[in-house]
């Protein structure tokens, strides 16, 4: 099984990033035959493959310390212990390392995550690794209940989205080179604030009511919407209709600068945008536009009336819940790491999913009215009205959308589920996400065909 390392690596002007967030410094250095550089890697591992474990069951993280490939002989490996990361700590210590070798245990009390962080310090930099034990995930609870007007608030919004008139506009687009067969767009159209903006793709030639829809919903940031990846889906199985949009409904197919500008400038800041009301809260207008992109593809005279389908990662993980449960003609909904989840999780001791949007008034308390704004956006709400198939996969690691976010989402969801957990991962849960997407949504499609 693959290991989740954080390397030191003792070799001149070499950094290393890693998505979840912790870095290492990195110091130049020789072995002491004075020619090999020298190489420190320290890992932490649950002592189970799957890391799941019961509540106050103990969890053995076993913690592994190496130079050159060879086993330390001896040395001091500082650890934390935490509830989901939330200082202050449950335990913390200091462990021997005997031949390369240490184990650290704890255990949780309540459902959730139990986080192992240890560092080595060495006399040429600091080494950090995590790693992480699911407790009972699938019983992890909500921190509110879902408002009692949710559904009313929600009503009144489509209520004034339909009000507008879509305005359809689509602008042919070539398609990428390598993709032929497909003829694409760039497509617009009309909601509350900006238009909802992105590209289309369909096979040519496709008959009337003959294929499913697929919309992907984006993640954060301010960006283009993916051209290549739209003309590419659309020749997945028998075909397919394709959509994919930026969140904000601006021009696509721009130069990096232009979002760069955007991104710095007028759409800084754009997660937390009003947030002090249900009414002004900038999602309230991406959720419109994902909305009106569905539309778009229902309006399409190639669709065959009944197979509509959702994937989203991150920030689009979270959006994908809430078109889906905002539109109930959605049959299928994919979510990776979603974000957007468990906004009040600190009010049980929990770390709050992305982005973390209730800030701390002077007084250090949390502050009520966005507490209780972010109720009407919060990815686990949402999950409470799906009756749909949903595919979920969260990362044990990631400190962006936490497992526990996921979870909560995941454990609310009302239909058919399934939940696919990556051990020894961040919020970068690898790139064969999009091939278990394209499985997937190719499987629900077949499914899909079995009805009349």
């Amino acid at each position: 099984m693959k290991r989740r390392i954080l390397r030191l690596l003792l070799t001149p002007l070499l950094a290393l990033a890693m998505e979840i967030g912790y870095s290492t410094d990195v110091v130049a250095a020789s072995s002491s035959d004075g020619k090999t550089p020298a190489e420190t890697v320290l890992t932490v591992t649950a002592d189970r493959p799957d890391a799941l474990y019961h509540q106050g069951e103990t969890v053995t993280f076993n913690i592994s310390l190496l130079t050159n490939q060879q086993p330390v002989a001896e040395g001091a490996v500082e650890w934390t212990l935490t509830k989901d990361g939330v200082l202050p700590p449950l335990d913390h210590g200091t462990a021997t390392v005997h031949d390369g070798k240490a184990s650290i245990t704890g255990t949780m009390s309540e459902p959730g995550f139990l986080h192992c962080e240890a560092k080595f310090k060495s006399d040429k930099g600091l080494l950090t690794a995590i790693s992480a034990g699911g407790i009972d995930p699938t019983l992890i609870k909500p921190s509110l209940p879902v408002p009692d007007d949710f559904d009313a608030f929600w009503d009144a919004k489509k209520k004034e989205l339909a009000a507008v008139p879509m305005n359809t506009k689509l602008t042919p687009v070539p398609p990428p080179a390598n993709r032929s067969g497909v003829e694409t767009f760039e497509f617009q159209a009309d909601s509350i604030g900006n238009p909802v903006m992105g590209f289309y793709g369909r096979p040519i030639g496709a008959a009337p009511k003959s294929l499913p829809a697929l919309l992907f919903v984006p993640g954060a940031g301010v960006r283009s919407a993916n051209l290549d990846g739209v003309a590419g889906w659309a020749k997945n199985g028998n075909g397919m209709l394709v959509a994919d949009i930026n969140a904000h409904g601006i021009p696509n197919g721009q130069p990096g600068a232009f979002y760069g500008g955007l991104d710095g400038g007028e759409l800084k800041d754009y997660r937390v945008r009003g947030r002090d009301s249900r009414d002004t809260y900038y999602f309230l207008g991406v959720h419109y536009r994902s909305l009106r992109a569905l539309q778009f593809l229902m309006e399409q005279p190639e669709w065959d009336g009944k197979t509509l389908i959702l994937i989203g990662g991150s920030q689009g993980g979270g959006l994908a819940f809430a078109a889906a449960a905002l539109e109930p003609r959605v049959t299928y909904m994919i979510a990776f790491v979603p974000g957007l989840s468990d906004h009040s999780g600190f009010l049980a001791g929990r770390i709050a999913g992305w982005p973390k949007i209730v800030p701390k008034g002077a007084d250090g308390q949390y502050d009520p009215k966005v507490t209780e704004a972010m109720r009407y956006f919060d990815t686990s709400n949402f999950a409470t009205r799906i009756k749909i198939p949903a595919h979920v996969e969260v990362g044990f690691l990631d400190v962006i959308c936490p497992p526990t976010c996921g979870y909560l989402a995941y454990n609310n969801l009302a239909g058919k589920k399934e939940i696919v957990n990556h051990v020894e991962n961040g919020h970068d849960i690898g790139p064969q996400i999009w091939n278990d997407s394209k499985k997937l949504t190719l499987a629900h499609i077949a499914e899909q065909a079995k009805t009349p």
